[in-house]
């Protein structure tokens, strides 16, 4: 239905249910409107309108989106020789760069990598004759109008403007007046699908419980006639731990979320398509237009946002006409976020049954074989894995690469590297607080004596202690000393070391004080205290 109106050179805005062909609906009539060397010399166009620049220019919300539509305009344009540009962020901006500089005739893009070019001025936007806006619901969901604005106010006034869409927010419709002339609406819809989902796809409405949806979920991939499944979580930490969960399995499982960077997004998505991967995990940024043959199962892991976001998530099966199975895990704590979109999709699952790994109506209603458990058979492993495919080196801008990637890679450069010989310690060897050399060591019989003389040549200071009394300061002691009477004398055995006072000493000091003090106790500091008794004490009174 949009041929017609697209090629006469009309703006259009065109809506269809998700899975319906968009892509081709503006990819030809883009092409036709391409003038390429093919054109002047069949008679078709002159000379003087061959450019370098960019004719035609595609902005996509999604960096997958970009290349499944490039590759498919390639796929086109291939008889005609188009030249096609994928221009996305995740990726180094030099080959991005260098295939503008070669000269490009077909532009698709995000919108902040065209902003960033355009405004480097290595992206020239004035010669563009179409204009298409792909997925401009899911552009408005992720923030990117006010770019996409930005970038119409880069083109010629004087253009064809085409805008797809699943769904018609007031948003994108301001939008489509504001920068369109006379738009022809077209709304495609099969007179026998009234519903707002594709009316071939089987859904299924179960109520489960987190802990045994692992399990849940490796028992539906086992079902009788499954050909590729995708498998749709809320958060990205859940993506990644449910793919790995599928690949202990015994699952052939990638992964695609935003904490992988774009190699590793891609080398998934390239498993995928290839069928070295039959399991992607994904977050709802592979929602959106990615359009891969074969897929037969949805499951939704984790209950959508909105209404919108179920759409595109079960409209990666049942596409083209094929027929296909959408699943949906409704845990207890969003039943009414459910029931919301039950609500406004008009279905019959408002109530869903309570299901678990072992339930006969889950085995029954999905096709499962009786008696299969969550652990693939090593007979049906047969696919060769996300190993198989080849990470390809985009070169990523801020470092932000596979963070398995960057792994392995660090991985192969220590095991490149020569191991390093660690250097023994030198230690030095002390007695005393004399260094002792090893090479001097003698036997164990000379050793003690060359101790002595190391002692008798180092003579040790004495060590002088602060005298405390117990619960007392030692100003107080030695005010107590200065008192003492001087009939002390110095001891008879100098060899002995001083005692500590006692209680009983600290007693007789305090007593001690009314006798006159002739004599300071520190003045001999080399002899050592006499330990005074009770009965010196009470001879000055006598």
């Amino acid at each position: 239905m949009t041929l017609p109106v697209a090629l006469s050179g009309t703006d259009v805005i065109g809506q269809a249910k998700t899975g319906t062909g968009k892509t081709l609906g503006f990819g030809l009539p883009l092409l036709e409107r391409v003038t390429v060397p093919a054109d002047v010399e069949a008679g078709r166009a002159k000379p003087e309108e061959l450019t370098d620049t960019p004719q035609a220019l595609v902005v996509v919300p999604t960096r997958e989106l970009c290349t499944q539509v490039t590759n498919d305009l390639l796929t086109a344009g291939k008889v005609r020789n188009v030249r096609v540009t994928a221009i996305y962020g995740g990726r180094a901006y030099e080959p991005q760069v260098e295939a503008l500089k070669k000269g490009v005739d077909v532009v698709v893009g995000t919108p902040g990598r065209l902003l960033d070019l355009a405004g480097q001025k290595k992206l020239n936007l004035s010669h563009v004759k179409a204009l298409v806006l792909d997925e401009a619901d899911e552009m408005l969901d992720l923030g990117f109008l006010p770019d996409v604005e930005k970038i119409i106010q880069l083109l010629p006034a004087r253009r064809q403007t085409m805008l797809f869409s699943a769904t018609m927010p007031g948003a994108v419709i301001g939008l489509a007046r504001r920068y369109m002339s006379q738009p022809t609406h077209i709304r495609a819809t099969a007179p026998d699908d009234e519903g707002a989902t594709v009316a071939n796809i089987t859904q299924r409405v179960y109520r489960a419980h987190s802990l045994d949806k692992p399990e849940l979920v490796a028992r539906m991939l086992q079902a009788e006639g499954r050909g590729l499944a995708m498998i749709f979580c809320r958060t990205k930490r859940t993506a990644a731990d449910i793919a790995d969960q599928l690949a202990h399995r015994g699952f052939a499982s990638g992964a695609v979320h935003g904490d992988l960077g774009q190699g590793a997004r891609e080398q998934a998505l390239r498993a995928f398509r290839n069928g070295k991967v039959d399991v992607l995990v994904c977050t709802d940024v592979a929602a959106r237009g990615i359009d891969v043959e074969g897929v037969t199962h949805v499951i939704n892991y984790q209950t959508p946002e909105d209404e919108k976001t179920y759409l595109h998530r079960i409209g990666r099966t049942g596409r083209a006409g094929a027929t296909g199975t959408a699943v949906t895990l409704v845990d207890w704590d969003d039943i009414p976020r459910w029931q919301l979109i039950n609500k406004a999709l008009d279905l019959n699952f408002n109530d869903p049954v309570e299901t678990y790994s072992t339930s006969p109506h889950l085995f029954e209603e999905l096709s499962i074989p009786a008696g299969t458990k969550g652990v693939l058979p090593r007979a049906e492993r047969t696919r060769a894995g996300l190993d198989a495919e080849e990470l390809e080196d985009l070169g990523e801008p801020g470092g932000r690469g596979s963070r398995s990637g960057a792994r392995t890679a660090r991985t192969a450069e220590r095991s490149e590297q020569p191991a390093r010989t660690r250097t023994p310690r030198q230690r030095r060897r002390t007695r005393g607080g004399a260094p002792l050399e090893a090479e001097a060591a003698g036997t164990a019989a000379e050793a003690p004596a060359a101790v002595e003389e190391t002692a008798e040549e180092t003579p040790r200071t004495p060590r002088r202690r602060r005298r405390t009394r117990v619960g007392g300061a030692a100003e107080a002691s030695a005010v107590a000393t200065v008192e003492a009477p001087a009939t002390e004398a110095a001891d008879d055995e100098p060899a002995k070391p001083r005692r500590r006072r006692t209680r009983t000493s600290a007693t007789t000091a305090e007593t001690a004080t009314e006798a006159p003090a002739t004599e300071a106790a520190d003045d001999e500091p080399a002899k050592p205290r006499r330990r005074r008794t009770r009965a010196k004490a009470a001879q000055p009174e006598a």
